[in-house]
């Protein structure tokens, strides 16, 4: 492990390609962000060790990419989508039963383990994935009430889990953490206001098409300097810059953002530093501590299994039981849980490993759950072929297509979670000429997990 250069910058970008390589086959499919934290742990600590995340730099870059990774989580919650809003009230009410059952899941882990980490692992349990679930709804071609059902609960669940996961992970803190939280959010309700004035005097088409006849890319710079000065706010006040990177993300999703904001977001976040995060988050895992106490092993497939066990609670509601568990994809959530660990050492030895390896686990059990559904609905389709025949005329191609526009199941978003042409995420609008509040997206994405990304940016 040397000085950091441009050599380890090269390093780590050849090692993030791993990710992507892994979502080529069909039948692996594998989360690209996976397959990064795979790549960071087999060239970390518990690997090769030509990685060091102890390296104040490369720790740094890794606190932006993560911030820009939370930042675009955030622009994808479907705020703005009208389709969603009926869904709401039962989404709502599965997200309560799932949450009551986290917590009884939570306390018998902690009566059995006894790490002290009881709401911290509620909060795992109850979380969802729109980086993981989302785009595999989007690749099954799934769409109707189900969906848009379970489109809300994961929006309704990431967004509430990632609010609560900087007070559950530390509770002498809590109160504490709760003011810098209500900081972030007065910041980000300010911004979102001063932008929504601008946007209505017309003033923001101004600065589009200035930024886009110079080429100076200014609305990039403002979105930069208003996640730096909100990430500052955390650290100043000791609150995750998870939450200030998806706060001001959920506010640029009610305003909704010009596509060529959302291609050059998207760029620079999975191009560099999105993957940077996740491979030294990989890197600074210590897997061996796994394999010298056991018992983490099994709280990691205890916390996994528990959070598909929890997530089945909807099947009361009549969810169907494939959907209930598309819902508890764990990938966001326990990887900041796990970075906010390291970062704070709030965990004992291999603890944030095995939160990683529960969330593995419900990768396995959403793939699974996703392969269910793909031949269900095959079968119901291949039914109906069978009595009638198909209307061949228009965009007919006998496969179910997803609501347009952020209705549907990703809001956009590919099968890896990049954009897919002409919709780089969170409900973007035409440049420089966003749709009024509530109003449909322009086009027809959710997270950091395939179709490629638009030309031209993303």
């Amino acid at each position: 492990m040397g000085d950091f250069d441009f050599g380890t910058l090269a390093m780590i970008v050849a090692i993030g390609m791993i990710g992507p390589l892994l979502a080529l086959p069909k039948k692996l499919r594998a989360p690209v962000v996976v397959g990064e934290l795979a790549a960071g742990i087999a060239f970390g600590h518990s690997g090769l060790g030509l990685l060091n995340p102890d390296d104040p730099t490369f720790r740094h870059l890794a606190d932006i990419g993560f911030a820009l990774v939370m930042f675009l989580v955030g622009s994808h919650v479907p705020i703005r989508d009208r389709n969603l809003r009926s869904s709401v009230p039962v989404a709502a009410l599965r997200c309560v039963l799932v949450g009551v059952a986290a917590l009884l899941l939570a306390a018998g882990i902690e009566a059995i383990f006894q790490t002290g980490h009881m709401l911290l692992y509620a909060v795992l349990i109850a979380s969802s994935s729109a980086a993981l679930a989302l785009p595999m709804i989007d690749r099954i071609g799934m769409a109707g009430p189900a969906v848009l059902s379970v489109t809300a609960q994961i929006a309704i669940a990431d967004t509430a889990c990632i609010v609560l996961l900087p007070l559950a992970i530390d509770p002498p803190r809590a109160g504490t953490a709760a003011l810098g939280a209500l900081a972030i959010a007065a910041f980000t309700l300010i911004a979102y206001f001063v932008i929504h004035y601008l946007q209505r005097k017309g003033y923001r088409k101004v600065i589009h098409r200035y930024s886009e006849q110079n080429r100076v890319a200014l609305e990039l710079r403002i979105a930069l300097l208003l996640l730096f000065g909100l990430c500052w706010l955390a650290v100043s006040t000791r609150v995750s810059i998870m939450l200030a990177g998806f706060a001001l993300g959920l506010g640029l999703s009610a305003i909704g953002q010009p596509r060529r904001l959302a291609r050059q977001l998207f760029g620079v976040t999975e191009g560099f530093f999105g993957p940077l995060f996740f491979v030294w988050l990989g890197a600074s895992l210590h897997l061996a501590e796994l394999g010298e106490d056991p018992s983490l092993i099994l709280l990691g497939l205890s916390l996994g299994a528990a959070a598909m066990l929890a997530h089945l609670a909807g099947v009361l509601t009549r969810q169907p039981a494939a959907m209930a568990v598309l819902a508890s994809g764990q990938l966001g959530v326990p990887v900041a849980a796990a970075a906010l660990g390291v970062d704070y050492g709030l965990m004992s030895a291999g603890e944030p490993s095995a939160l990683i390896l529960g969330a593995l686990v419900t990768v396995v059990g959403t793939s699974i759950a996703a392969n269910i559904a793909q031949r269900a609905r095959n079968a119901s389709a291949a039914g109906q072929t069978g009595l009638e025949e198909p209307d061949r005329s228009g965009d007919q191609s006998g496969v179910a297509k997803p609501p347009a526009a952020g209705g549907g199941p990703a809001g956009g978003l590919t099968a890896d979670g990049s954009p897919a042409d002409g919709e780089p995420g969170g409900a973007p609008q035409p440049d420089g000429d966003p749709q009024p509040d509530g109003g449909p997206a322009a086009a027809p994405h959710a997270g950091t997990d395939g179709a490629k990304p638009p030309e031209g940016g993303g």
